[in-house]
């Protein structure tokens, strides 16, 4: 994928020559899947840069400002810095922990029910709501649920209805690979990308069915019987991916919650009661106090459709 200086650079035409580049981070200086892209600006004849950030990566970190520098240009940072690194939470992410950035969503009833007693789920939230939830979608890397989901939703996990052609990553947790061979997921492996986060003691026989189907197999360590959420993270960093989105389900997001790896929470709350004995938003977390509970930072709040779309930051130790 060409990185957006090139793009730019390419709209610009002629126009680029004695121009003002804004950057939101350091162009690169390095070949990789593309040329560097500082030598593009400093062939476009490109007179000054302005550049939100530095690049931590060790290929970059600052070789691409003085690559600059050394062609004559006059470069600038820290303009609008903040707002850069937010925007970049992911990348940057990927550089300090080898993680991408997780965004956890939750839709739920009044009192934070996902289903009634007997399952029903469909819809809690309105038209509204669950196209906001395909936006989302489309601006990250990957949509991951769980196995339980999985098997009782039966999800496209696809971004519907806004002429979106490129696809984000589909990845399901299962421990075991007992998912539908004949679901919706399977179906369409070979079509939108599909990548399944496995134990690796999951059954042989069922790995090379979901290969057979297109799938893409990752297998990781286990904690407590359990994948282990963080090495999950770990090996989808690895694969290249920086913005992750989950939709559950309830043991999932606890378990992320848990281990500290939601960096952003996202809740639609819709304006019906279920009761203490429909199925909760979040699985056991075992705190004993208060002071145990993570928390998070509101930084948006607002109306969709008649449902409520509160969202959250992680609020750092």
């Amino acid at each position: 994928m060409r990185h957006a200086e090139v793009v730019a650079l390419d709209q610009a035409g002629p126009h680029a020559q004695g121009a003002t580049a804004y950057v939101t981070l350091e162009p690169c200086s390095h070949h990789g899947n593309t040329p560097p892209c500082a030598d593009a600006l400093v062939k476009a004849g490109v007179a000054r840069v302005v550049v939100a950030m530095a690049d931590p990566n060790p290929l970059v970190a600052g070789k691409g400002l003085e690559r600059l520098r050394a062609a004559g240009i006059e470069v600038e940072t820290g303009l609008c810095e903040a707002k850069a690194r937010h925007d970049h939470a992911g990348f940057l992410l990927t550089q300090s922990e080898g993680r991408p950035m997780l965004t956890l969503k939750l839709a739920n009833s009044f009192d934070g029910r996902i289903a009634t007693m007997t399952g029903e789920s469909r819809w809690i939230t309105g038209a509204a709501a669950r196209r906001e939830v395909h936006m989302m979608r489309a601006r990250h890397d990957a949509v991951m649920i769980g196995a339980a989901t999985a098997r009782a939703d039966d999800p496209m996990l696809d971004v519907r209805a806004l002429g979106i052609t490129k696809q984000p990553v589909r990845v399901v947790l299962s421990r075991g690979l007992d998912l539908p061979l004949g679901g919706k997921l399977a179906r369409s492996a070979r079509d939108v990308p599909l990548w399944l986060i496995h134990a690796k003691s999951a059954e042989p026989g069922l790995i090379s069915a979901w290969q057979g189907l297109g799938a893409r197999l990752i297998p990781v360590a286990q904690k407590a019987g359990q994948i282990d959420v963080y090495a999950a993270l770990q090996a989808l960093g690895q694969a290249g991916l920086t913005r992750v989105f989950c939709e559950g389900g309830g043991a999932l997001a606890a378990s992320l919650i848990s281990a500290g790896l939601v960096d952003r929470l996202v809740g639609f709350s819709a304006g019906l009661a279920l009761g203490a004995d429909a199925k909760p938003a979040l699985g056991p977390l075992g705190l004993e106090r208060l002071s145990d509970a993570p928390r998070f930072r509101l930084i948006g709040l607002r109306d969709v459709g008649g449902d409520v779309m509160h969202q959250w930051e992680c609020i750092l130790p």
